[in-house]
């Protein structure tokens, strides 16, 4: 029977960090860079073996400047990596000298453990072992206020009760082991950056798959998913850390030479229609010895998109509401495929969502906000053109809706920050637009004919015109929201 952990998946804000942890500092291979197979919109790294054989992968679901979550109970608290025996004092000083933050050694069930923090403060145990090859996966901690549920529950995927050590009980099976820490009372999980999504246990085959599903029929509806390179089905255990059953095959390799597995962004076959947008919108990182582009520490969550044979110009975009900064990367790569693009978050929320400045009301806006967040962003750009030696001659902007309005702002409130800009359904968001001199700044407003916000958008453009911009005002056969019609005039007028 094929018994042990297939993979562990966990979850990064940071994805260069993450690569650089995972491949530069412990040695793992990346054998697998794709859009996720629930949302092609966030990438989903696999690192293991140079083949990427099961029991030894780990993944990680990027959510690239994301919030922080915490470990609790219903979750893997702990991921361990056996290593050989002898090993454990030269990782304790190459941790020491690159500085990750370590723990140890002590030992656990008579086995000598280091434990480290990867960038997001994800634990992750060095354990000495004899015999057997590295890297592969030795276990996974579960925090659980029902450790004799969990136990029996786990049983199913081929583990049998261990020793016992304090509060946790070891179960084993033929290659690994899962520790359940007994946590009654114990703070429940919080997903987010930091904490592990699930782990998956090895199935053997697709007929496994199926019998498990029909087996876990008490523990609520379960479906099977074809994630390309297995096949599986996920469950809550009875402590509620979600449990997937996968099989080993068809594999890492089914769509990558085995030795160039993990090189190029690979896209699920059911988004290959917009598999170009995917490879702008997903965040970029190098392997470690690759040319990177180091990201400053700036006032605002950015993003760089740098296309293959760039052109010097820089593109910076301006979300709407509800959006972030990789969200208009797509439709700007269309519009300047040779751009550098630079997408920024705004600071601002309302119900959760992603804003530039807070509404007083549907269609009141907050001045002071607006022009905090507009002298914020134009110290941001200044910033922007120092750090990363932007070309100022050769910087223009693009906005969408409440983006478009924060770049109107700043185009009357600083005025020497922002010389070309497009402003998609954009309108004046200023009560009492300051004086300003903006000879010289071109700007192309495109509007909607439905969109219900049209009729105020002239004032916007009067505005400027009488502050000695070159405004273009284009209507199109459009609502609120973008269509192709918008990219076609954006190119052209760029």
């Amino acid at each position: 029977m094929t018994t042990g952990i297939h993979h562990v998946t966990g979850i990064t804000a940071d994805v260069q960090a993450n690569v650089d942890f995972y491949v530069g500092f412990l040695g793992l291979d990346l054998v697998k860079q794709t859009g996720g197979y629930e949302d092609a919109e966030q990438l989903h790294l696999f690192y293991g073996d140079k083949a990427g054989s099961p029991g030894s992968l780990v993944s990680f679901l990027v959510w690239q400047s994301g919030g922080r979550g915490r470990t609790g109970l219903g979750q893997v608290a702990e991921l361990a990596l056996a290593v050989p025996m002898d090993s454990i004092g030269d990782w304790l000083t190459r941790a020491l000298s690159a500085r990750v933050p370590v723990e140890g050694p002590v030992r656990e069930f008579g086995e000598p453990v280091l434990r480290l923090k990867d960038p997001d403060g994800m634990i992750v145990k060095l354990v000495g072992v004899s015999g057997g090859t590295f890297p592969r996966l030795r276990g996974v901690t579960l925090l659980t206020d029902m450790a004799e549920d969990s136990a029996r529950f786990l049983a199913r995927f081929g583990y049998r009760p261990g020793p016992v050590s304090g509060a946790v009980q070891r179960l084993v099976s033929e290659t690994d082991v899962v520790d359940l820490r007994a946590a009654s009372g114990f703070v429940r999980s919080i997903p987010g950056a930091g904490v592990a999504d699930h782990v998956a246990f090895r199935a053997p085959d697709v007929a496994a798959v199926q019998a498990m599903r029909l087996a876990l029929a008490d523990y609520g509806p379960t479906h099977v998913h074809d994630r390309m390179y297995f096949l599986s089905l996920y469950v809550r255990e009875p402590g509620d850390t979600l449990i997937e059953y996968a099989t080993d095959g068809p594999g890492m390799a089914v769509d990558e030479a085995p030795d160039r597995l993990g090189r190029v962004l690979m896209v699920p076959p059911g988004d290959a229609a917009r598999a170009e947008d995917l490879r702008v919108l997903l965040p970029q990182f190098a392997l470690p010895g690759e040319e990177r582009f180091a990201m400053r520490d700036l006032p605002f969550v950015h993003r760089f998109y740098r296309p293959a044979d760039p052109d010097g110009s820089t593109l910076v975009l301006l979300h709407g509401s509800g959006g972030n900064e990789a969200d208009l990367m797509p439709l700007a790569h269309r519009i300047a495929p040779r751009a550098t693009l630079l997408g920024v978050r705004g600071r601002s929320t309302e119900e959760g969502v992603n804003r530039w400045f807070r509404r007083m009301g549907p269609t009141r806006y907050d001045q002071a906000d607006i022009g905090a967040e507009a002298e914020a962003f134009a110290a941001f750009i200044r910033g922007a053109q120092v750090s990363y030696g932007l070309e100022t001659g050769r910087m223009a902007f693009l906005g969408y809706s409440n983006g478009a309005n924060l770049l109107a702002a700043i185009l009357q409130i600083c005025p020497d920050v922002v010389r070309r800009a497009v402003l998609l359904r954009a309108v004046q968001p200023l009560e009492t637009p300051p004086p300003a001199d903006l000879a010289g700044a071109r700007v192309l407003m495109l509007t909607g004919a439905r969109d219900p916000h049209v009729a105020d958008a002239p004032p916007l453009a009067a505005a400027l015109r009488a502050a000695g911009a070159d405004v273009t005002v284009q209507t199109l056969t459009a609502g609120h929201a973008l269509t192709a019609e918008d990219e076609a005039a954006a190119r052209r007028w760029l």
